[in-house]
């Protein structure tokens, strides 16, 4: 194996040392036609990930054609912040159509740098034909029960017989309360045996009705159908996976990802089928999903993710990118304990033997490393440290809660590495970090 100098020495020579972050043109070229572009970040907390990921959004859209914006969150909470993006008034603003991310980690959604971008999106898509606009969507699985109440609240309006009889399916949750952890417990426990056949039923019934008296706009029809149609599968992937969630981290992770896969991949066809070609999604979400798991040490452990699978269904290799995020040291916002409050943390220096360690010693503050090269990929073939900083960060256990190894060239299509990052604000204040945005960010991105 190299040394670590000559590891350097390989390395400068493909570096592209980047004049700031919105100097984005070395990217795209990377980039090129790909359909599908999944974008990381390796904390949910640093302000720079979700800056870069919003201006290269912002481009892929105006000068690539993309036509949505998949992101690791609920479906309801970002249809939400979609439909004000699309110039529906159901919100007065953007932050209050961020309002539907009340769930733990408000932050992870609602910060300056989502609310510029929605911001920025309504004023592109307002130039748009509705059939063009773009939209904001989630990819996620935890919201079993605002998922649910979507599903009775289209079929109230489409079909009053059809929600009496998805009523009495999702009243099966009813002694269970609002938290579906209970639920879980119950079953893995053998105090209930599940709703497993309801939800199914459910989910079937769903996708083999139309209904043609909701609406008199034929696409706004085909559109709120898939809307319940996801949702009543994300009742579905819930309900199995808050069941796996007391079996073991492994069939949970997986249940998680491949319902985010398989929400990708629908959202795809939908919009392909609305537009008559090919349709392209730009993804944000962490780069342990975006980044292909089989060169990571979760492949060891059995667990698959999104940047897998989208690779495994990639008709060709050029169809999808993957793009992951670095940093060396900074600050970040994350909590101490899961529903723990935003805290403004500051990050250790990456340990020596890390891939971020090897890309501080670049010296280059903001890089941009491509990674599809033959002679990068061999030099880069043995798996070193990797740091992922999720919603909780705990330092004083960090190389045994934060690090993994991974092989870096086979994970990901090309890194930008940020040698030193700042903590996200949030826009509600807590104790840790008690100056919350104030107001409408005026213009984007110079106003965030």
């Amino acid at each position: 194996m190299s040394s670590d100098a000559d590891l350097l020495s390989r390395l400068l020579e493909h570096a592209v040392g980047l004049a700031g972050l919105d100097d984005l043109d070395p990217v795209l070229r990377r980039i090129g036609d790909a359909r599908t572009v999944l974008l990381g970040e390796a904390s949910h907390g640093s302000l720079e990930f979700y800056r870069l990921r919003a201006q290269l959004t912002r481009r892929l859209i105006t000068e690539h054609g993309f036509d949505a914006v998949a992101v690791e969150a609920d479906w309801p909470d970002t249809l939400r912040a979609s439909r004000w993006a699309m110039g529906h008034d159901a919100d007065a603003s953007a932050e209050r159509a961020l309002g539907g991310f009340e769930r733990f980690p408000q932050w992870m959604w609602r910060n300056p740098e989502v609310l510029g971008f929605l911001q920025w999106l309504r004023q592109h898509n307002a130039q748009a034909q509705p059939p063009q606009r773009v939209g904001f969507f989630g990819l996620d699985l935890y919201s079993l029960r605002a998922s649910m109440q979507a599903v009775l609240h289209y079929l109230d309006q489409a079909d009053p017989t059809a929600a009496a009889r998805a009523r009495q399916r999702y009243s099966c949750f009813d002694h269970f309360g609002e938290d579906p952890q209970f639920y879980g417990q119950a079953v893995r426990f053998g105090l209930t045996e599940g709703c497993e056949r309801e939800v199914l039923q459910q989910l079937q019934e769903l996708c083999s009705s139309s209904h043609t008296g909701l609406l008199d706009d034929a696409a706004a029809l085909d559109d709120e159908h898939f809307h319940a149609q996801q949702n009543a599968q994300v009742v579905r992937n819930a309900e199995a996976y808050y069941r796996a969630m007391f079996e073991g981290r492994v069939s949970s992770w997986n249940l998680r990802d491949d319902h985010m896969a398989g929400t990708l991949a629908a959202l795809q066809r939908h919009l392909a089928q609305q537009r008559g070609r090919p349709a392209k999604v730009v993804v944000w979400a962490h780069n342990s999903h975006i980044g292909d798991a089989r060169a990571t040490a979760m492949a060891d452990e059995g667990e698959i993710n999104l940047g897998q699978r989208v690779r495994e269904a990639a008709e060709a290799p050029g169809d999808t990118f993957l793009l992951g995020f670095t940093t060396h040291a900074g600050t970040v916002t994350a909590a101490s304990d899961w529903d723990g409050a935003a805290e403004r943390k500051t990050v250790l220096p990456s340990r020596a033997g890390s891939h971020e360690r090897l890309l501080h010693d670049l010296g280059l503050p903001l890089a941009l490393l491509p990674l599809r090269d033959p002679e990068l990929q061999r030099a880069l073939s043995a798996p070193r440290l990797e740091r992922a900083i999720g919603v909780i960060y705990r330092p004083d256990t960090e190389l045994m809660s934060h690090y993994f190894r991974a092989r870096l060239a086979q994970q990901f299509d090309a890194v930008i590495h940020i040698d030193e990052t700042q903590a996200l604000p949030p826009l509600d204040a807590s104790a840790r970090w008690p100056q919350p945005h104030t107001g409408e960010t005026e213009t984007y991105p110079s106003g965030v």
